[in-house]
């Protein structure tokens, strides 16, 4: 405080001795200045000043210029209000401006108007805090794309820092070449290579920052999806691809290739996905069957929207259908293995390519009052009858043609017991025949010998 009053003092000198040399420069024939009416109070030349400055309150930023530097303390020239000191930890600029140093104008944050040594007490921390949040907003805002080094990782993606300001990059927003693949979903298993980016340096897009809420969100693959659609643009709809299998799951393949004129040494890769029924021509239930991690294929493009790429594997293969009538017809019994049931009916496979569809529609008109589950079983083979083949779009009808589970085979049971026993009756009725044709046949014998006896 006294700082601030010889200051002041300094400035009213200053005033006083303008004022003077002022009056001994007035010319004696100058008009002189109305008297002030008798009841106002005379305005001296402090309160003037006093009444012209705006003291600093805790919290305001003030600029000053750096007087003296040590390893724990700056002290700061803020004239006319005097000295300020910045202490310890509240010296770190988390906005990176590196070390001060005597001469260099700074912006601090007021902590305390006057501490117990007199000093005004600064923080160069929080004044950049400040300016962080704002430069932050302004890249969001900008879309531009900022360096971040990778501090840790947790089971839902990456802690970042911007500006010294922490944020939170999801596992949802990294890029495809550093997304986590892994096959079971295994928390744990994924856990293991997010860690394996912390200490590493990405790229990324500020998606949302709220200063209020403390809350920075950023995003990888914002930031290369730029980058990918200049690659992308150069693709066409029905080019062919070459690449690997960059992961595996339920709906389908990944696949990481190189576009033709990109540069493989900077990295500048693609990666697009091959849904499940684009892999292969047959019925997949699960892809991991049809393709695995690092195999090398070839891909046709048969999609681009922005910077999404859709592959057909299949697409270049021959398809079996289209020479399908060469090998069956309408009306043909042929040998089919059920494949998939479910409430429309059953998936059959005649061959590793060629499925049709049973409908339950078909089966309950052939075989009335039955289920699925009574006439057929998942995995076992049957007979069927082709009613429809229709090779453009992929689709054969079929129906039950034999009658060997439950309902037909009791009816197989019953027709060869009345067999049985339409063949017992005849072997006995064959018996009887014999018995009665000796019997006939010893009659004029034993006649013979009645009428010999009769004569002696």
């Amino acid at each position: 405080m006294n700082d601030i009053l010889d200051n002041l003092a300094k400035e009213v000198d200053k005033i006083s001795e303008e004022d003077i040399s002022s009056k001994q420069e007035t010319p004696k024939e100058a008009p002189s200045e109305p008297k002030k009416e008798t009841g106002d109070a005379p305005v001296s030349a402090m309160d003037a000043l006093l009444s012209q400055i705006s003291y600093p309150e805790v919290g305001d930023n003030i600029v000053g210029k750096v007087i003296e530097v040590s390893s724990s303390e700056i002290y700061v020239d803020l004239a006319p209000f005097g000295t300020g000191i910045v202490l310890g930890k509240e010296i770190k600029d988390g906005m990176g401006g590196g070390k001060v140093k005597i001469g260099d104008e700074i912006s601090a944050a007021v902590m305390e108007t006057e501490n117990e040594d007199g000093f005004i007490e600064l923080s160069i921390r929080e004044a950049s805090y400040e300016r962080a949040w704002e430069d932050i907003e302004e890249k969001r805002i900008k879309k531009e794309k900022v360096a971040t080094k990778i501090i840790n990782a947790n089971k839902g993606g990456l802690l970042v820092e911007i500006n010294g300001i922490s944020g939170f990059l999801p596992v949802s927003q990294l890029s495809s070449a550093n997304y986590p693949r892994v096959e079971d979903g295994d928390r744990n298993k994924i856990l293991n290579l997010l860690k394996k980016l912390v200490g590493k340096e990405l790229e990324v897009r500020i998606l949302d920052a709220d200063r209020e809420a403390e809350k920075l969100i950023v995003s990888e693959k914002a930031a290369q999806s730029e980058k990918d659609k200049k690659i992308i643009s150069n693709l066409h709809l029905g080019d062919v691809i070459s690449g690997e299998i960059s992961g595996v799951v339920d709906f389908g393949a990944f696949v990481k290739f190189s576009p033709a004129g990109a540069d493989d040494s900077a990295g500048e890769k693609l990666e697009g996905l091959a849904h499940i029924s684009e892999l292969a021509w047959q019925l997949i239930e699960d892809p991991r069957t049809i393709v695995k991690v690092g195999d090398k294929v070839e891909a046709k493009i048969i999609g681009i929207d922005n910077d999404k790429i859709s592959l057909s594997l299949r697409a270049l293969q021959k398809d079996p259908w289209s020479e399908i009538e060469e090998k069956y017809k309408a009306g043909d019994i042929v040998e089919g293995t059920v494949n998939k049931i479910n409430h429309f009916g059953a998936f059959v496979y005649l061959d590793k390519d060629i499925h049709g569809l049973a409908h339950i529609s078909e089966m309950s008109e052939a075989y009335p009052g039955k289920t699925l589950g009574e006439l057929i079983k998942l995995g076992e083979s049957y007979s069927w009858k082709i009613l429809s083949i229709e090779p453009k779009s992929h689709r054969m009808g079929l129906v039950l043609a034999d009658k060997k589970k439950e309902g037909g085979s009791e009816k197989k049971e019953g027709k060869k017991k009345d067999e049985e026993v339409v063949e017992k009756k005849e072997v006995k009725n064959k018996k009887k025949e014999k018995v009665e044709k000796k019997e006939t046949e010893k009659e004029p014998e034993e006649k013979k010998k009645k009428t010999s006896k009769k004569k002696e």
